[in-house]
């Protein structure tokens, strides 16, 4: 078939004006498609660094979580070892009681058949049973034993444990930085090993969260807490009565069998125990009338520092025995003791002092705590400026916050305030807020 020509010069001329506007509309599309590609670089970019940034702050968040757990189980160290140094004093104190009872079973002063017939075979069995504890006195090698266990208690909470929160502390941005730092990296394995990220850290609420405490705060109060679940830390006093009639001037006194020890923590934090165990024999003289006359029978004083001293009554010299003078003219010219009515045994206190060893101890230490018991979470938000296509820069935002919640409820129902006592410390994502920088807890 042949071509169709032209009927007429004007249609002729008409020739090819659709291919122009087809040429203008394949080119406005082409620029379109251009342009949307190009958009989709940078969005596709932009989403991609978010969710890097989101992993770098949660990284960071976990970071600051596990140093707060960190401190939390150093200060449960800390009670730690304060309660197996209350044990080990009182070990030495009982060690001691011990020693000084063997000494005087010996000596017959007084005698462990009296003690048997005035106070039952129990208390007699008692007494015969400390010749096994010879050789424990203050010099003896198991009181050295423990002096040295304490010791090395009371060094491993000040040069460790102490040491290693204040490196926690003063290291923790530094490695929040180095684990974002390298989580970006992950994300970013085409960005040159040699060249830094644009990571700017916005607002942080580390400096001032946590503060050193003295350790007589909240340390002090946990500690004796704890102690207080310990029988064998609770006061050991105990008072055995014989039933005979002694003196008609006195018919509702009787010989005692007096057992006192405790263990404390006195007020500048440092521990010491005193136990001691006397016969008070009942007496009567036409100058004072009826008075106890104290046999004591075993006494041991493990003090921590050179500055402790006895609270109960005591004097710090006294004599061997009373074979140049009355027990009760010593007491009344020497002391201002009441041996006619008292309650404790003085003369074994007075001897646990003239015979006191001395053990190491620097006292509570400090500690970290966060400042104020409120729920305040500790958080921070970053931006991070990375280049993206067509040399543009992209910028993201993002936040997160280490939180203390506890994994399940009390037993009693309160809520449990923010503390670096318990470990429950955990990481979230939060909501930047792009006005003053402050983060708001996604639901």
């Amino acid at each position: 078939m042949k071509p169709r020509l032209c009927s007429s010069p004007i249609c002729c001329s008409q020739q090819g004006q659709a291919l122009v506007l087809a040429m203008l509309l394949i080119s406005t599309a082409l620029l379109v498609l251009v342009r949307y590609f190009s958009v989709g670089q940078v969005v596709a970019a932009k989403a991609r660094q978010l969710h890097a940034l989101d992993a770098t702050a949660y990284s960071g968040a976990l970071i600051q979580a596990r140093a707060l757990n960190m401190m939390a189980f150093i200060n449960r160290a800390h009670v730690g070892h304060q309660v197996a140094m209350a044990h080990l004093v009182t070990l030495g104190s009982w060690a001691s009681l011990g020693g000084t009872q063997a000494q005087q079973l010996a000596s017959g002063n007084p005698p462990a058949h009296l003690i048997a017939m005035m106070f039952g075979p129990a208390h007699g069995a008692a007494y015969v049973a400390a010749s096994k504890a010879t050789g424990f006195g203050n010099l003896s090698k198991p009181q050295a034993d423990l002096a040295r266990a304490y010791g090395q208690h009371d060094r491993v909470v000040r040069e460790v444990l102490v040491e290693v929160q204040n490196a926690v502390v003063e290291s923790l941005p530094h490695a929040r930085r180095q684990a974002m730092l390298a989580v970006l990296r992950q994300n970013y394995p085409e960005f040159s090993a040699g060249d830094e990220f644009n990571l700017i850290i916005d607002s942080d609420d580390w400096p001032g969260y946590a503060s050193r405490q003295s350790g007589h705060g909240q340390l002090r109060n946990l500690v004796e807490q704890v102690v207080s679940l310990y029988g064998f830390l609770s006061p050991r006093n105990d008072t055995a009565y014989n039933n005979w009639v002694v003196d008609a001037r006195c018919p509702g006194l009787r010989h005692q069998l007096r057992r006192r020890g405790s263990t404390e923590l006195d007020a500048l934090g440092r521990w010491q125990s005193l136990d001691t165990q006397s016969f008070h024999a009942l007496r009567s003289n036409r100058w004072i009338g009826c008075y106890f006359r104290e046999y004591a029978m075993g006494w041991g004083w493990i003090p921590s520092a050179q500055t402790q001293t006895i609270e109960d009554p005591h004097v710090d010299d006294p004599p061997a025995d009373f074979s140049a003078q009355d027990f009760w003219r010593w007491v009344r010219q020497a002391t201002n003791w009441d041996i006619t009515a008292g309650s404790d045994n003085p003369l074994a206190n007075s001897r646990a002092a003239a015979s006191r060893q001395r053990w190491e101890g620097g006292g509570l230490p400090s500690y970290f705590d966060v400042i104020t018991r409120t729920s305040k979470p500790l958080g921070f938000s970053v931006t991070l400026h990375h280049p993206g296509p067509e040399g543009l820069t992209v910028s993201t935002h993002s936040a997160a916050e280490a939180f203390f919640d506890r994994p399940e409820r009390r037993s009693d129902a309160s809520k449990e305030q923010a503390s670096l006592f318990h470990p429950y410390w955990q990481a979230r994502l939060v909501s930047p807020d792009p006005v003053n920088g402050a983060n708001r807890g996604l639901p």
